[in-house]
């Protein structure tokens, strides 16, 4: 699988949006999930408003009963 497919196959649909996951993004850009998501937290400023969202524990449930 070269670069573009592994990408692409980490793209999922979620409330009618096409997302990547936290832990994929990290993985991607070689950090830990954690130091991802606070990079976001300490620069929301410089995100579209609609480009993150957290889901309930019961919509990540189903999420994580699809992978």
């Amino acid at each position: 699988m070269n670069q573009l497919e592994l990408i692409q196959s980490k793209i999922y649909e979620i409330k009618g949006q096409r997302v990547m996951l936290d832990f994929d993004l990290a993985e991607l850009y070689q950090v830990e999930t954690r130091v991802l998501n606070q990079a976001v937290k300490c620069n929301i400023d410089r995100f579209p408003e609609d480009s993150t969202f957290q889901m309930r524990a019961e919509e990540w449930a189903v999420i994580l009963s699809h992978l």
